[in-house]
């Protein structure tokens, strides 16, 4: 009997300490990026990463020196964006990008996307949760 309550409180230690690692691995648009600040980027697609809970688009920018800096920009998750209009064949390295979203409140080459530009002119909502989120 003590063997099996043992058992049940270790089995319901482990679930809590997993639930709590999950709710600390996701944020809110507020504890990390900043609406105030605004950021309009044109780049080239290094790689994206379709990943729980968001996707990460990462992009090389042509900065004010002349030189080539990667952005990592937040999207949503994956099935949203597929459910936005996104494929994974239509976001492939080197196709150029033009994304509006908000800096990191940090100041690194990091933000949340809010909407997409492609090379054929569509418009894509990232999924972001911070401002401007459907």
């Amino acid at each position: 009997m003590r063997k099996s309550l043992i058992l049940s409180f270790l089995g319901a230690l482990s679930l809590l300490l997993l639930t709590v690692g999950t709710i600390q691995a996701h944020h809110a648009f507020s504890g990390e990026f900043d609406s105030t600040q605004p950021i309009n980027l044109r780049g080239t697609v290094v790689r994206m990463e379709w990943i729980n809970p968001h996707a990460w688009l990462h992009l090389s920018v042509t900065d004010e020196n002349g030189d080539s800096v990667t952005w990592m920009i937040e999207a949503g998750p994956p099935g949203a964006l597929v459910r936005r209009g996104w494929r994974k064949d239509s976001v492939i390295p080197g196709i150029e990008l033009v994304v509006q979203g908000y800096r990191a409140i940090d100041g690194t080459n990091k933000a949340n996307g809010r909407d997409v530009t492609f090379p054929d002119g569509r418009r894509l909502f990232a999924g972001s949760s911070g401002t401007g989120a459907p």
